[in-house]
């Protein structure tokens, strides 16, 4: 009988050893897996997304909860944690570490907006087969992972920032220097809002920044419509493929005065007119305290395609449902765009808010990408349509057991 293992091609993309050191409830522990799926079921606060957590920084950046690193470290532990793993790779098997040292959780320290330190202080460590990285960046040339948690249940009625952050982690997985070119942009807006926040009037000084934040601000969202085009393909795609899927197809459009620019002009001209917009609106943006218009400002507007519905306005269950067919959608594209394999996904509390068909259907499209999933849920019962084709493990008291 062929084993989940041989079932995957050499190309596949999952983690087979894991091990934690002071990682929030965990003091230490470690686990030996395989390429199939992965249910961690236990009781709530037993640690299930404390290990979810963990394996989403296996990628760059914050990880799945966006906290700094310091928090991640277990309490009454020496202030420093680790994150070990051997995976498996487009490249082959790697062993990747990641953490803090001791001590490094204690007293100030200045970091990046992904957490990584800066003015040469102790910060996030990263190691690729014991080789010290100088950040959280080359890991994307390691791992994909994509994620969904109970928080992004709420992603259609909450603030426009949450969807911004949600396109921008999938822009991410295809597009590391993405976050370089959205991280010039926030600095270079920062600077500005701080000059106008001074009473700086010197236009030498305020043209400077305005000049990058055009043209960063003009690839952003650039490149988010690049990415709103290409998952509108694959969503598409899975339409024709399942009209009736258990997650509906979404229609999706991003929103704002840039993206409406650069439908209607060359990018350096869409360019030029957001840096004159941001000079002739300094007044407006000092009275206000921050700068009004720009790609910080757009939004994902979603609907529910069979329904020709806002997404906001559907059920609790039918959001989820879309938010399930927009992330199946992401990780489809994904595999098409890295060698036929599929990312690791981290799906925490994943069968809330689904019934018995949206689990199975969930199930067989994880089957179907052929992803190393990883799952959790308070009841090992709500997986059994798995049996046999998932490795189950018991949580308790942050101690983890095979099932």
């Amino acid at each position: 009988m062929e084993t989940p293992e041989q079932s995957r091609s050499p190309q596949s993309l999952w983690v087979e050893r894991l091990a934690l050191t002071n990682v929030r409830s965990y003091a230490a522990v470690a686990l030996e897996t395989g390429a199939e799926p992965q249910v961690i079921a236990g009781a709530n606060g037993a640690g299930k997304t404390n290990l979810l957590e963990a394996l989403s920084l296996l990628a760059p950046g914050q990880g799945m909860r966006r906290v700094p690193f310091a928090e991640i470290a277990r309490g009454g532990g020496d202030g420093g944690f680790a994150v070990a793993a051997r995976v498996h790779t487009l490249n082959g098997v790697a062993d990747i570490g990641t953490g803090l040292n001791p001590g490094s959780s204690r007293g100030g320290r200045a970091a990046d907006d992904d957490g990584e330190a800066v003015g040469g202080r102790t910060g996030r460590i990263v190691r690729i087969d014991g080789v010290a990285q100088s950040g959280s960046g080359v890991l994307a040339d390691y791992l994909e992972i994509v994620w969904v948690t109970p928080a992004m249940d709420g992603l259609f009625t909450g603030p426009a920032s949450e969807r911004r952050r949600f396109l921008d982690r999938l822009i991410l997985c295809f597009d590391p220097g993405y976050r370089t070119i959205a991280g010039r942009f926030e600095r270079a807006m920062t600077s500005r809002n701080r000059l106008l926040a001074d009473g700086v009037r010197d236009n030498a000084q305020l043209a400077g920044f305005e000049r990058v934040m055009a043209e960063t601000g003009i690839a952003v969202a650039a490149a988010r419509l690049e990415a709103v085009s290409a998952m509108a393909a694959v969503v598409a795609r899975r339409k024709a493929r399942d009209p009736n899927s258990a997650f509906p197809w979404s229609d999706f459009k991003l929103e704002g005065a840039i993206e409406d620019n650069i439908a209607a002009m060359p990018a350096i001209e869409a360019e030029d007119a957001y840096a004159r917009l941001l000079r002739d609106m300094r007044e407006r943006d000092r009275g206000a305290g921050r700068t009004l218009d720009g790609p910080h400002r757009s939004d994902l507007s979603v609907g529910h395609g069979p329904k020709a519905m806002a997404a906001r306005l559907c059920s609790t269950g039918e959001q989820k449902a879309l938010l399930l067919g927009l992330v199946l959608a992401h990780a489809e594209l994904l595999t098409e765009r890295q060698e036929r394999a599929a990312p690791v996904l981290l799906l925490d509390e994943i069968t809330a808010h689904l019934d018995v068909h949206r689990r199975a259907a969930l199930f067989d499209e994880i089957l179907r990408l052929k992803a190393q999933a990883w799952m959790t849920g308070t009841d090992d019962a709500a997986f059994d349509a798995l049996r046999g084709k998932a490795r189950f493990w018991r949580v308790d008291e942050a101690k983890i057991a095979a099932l």
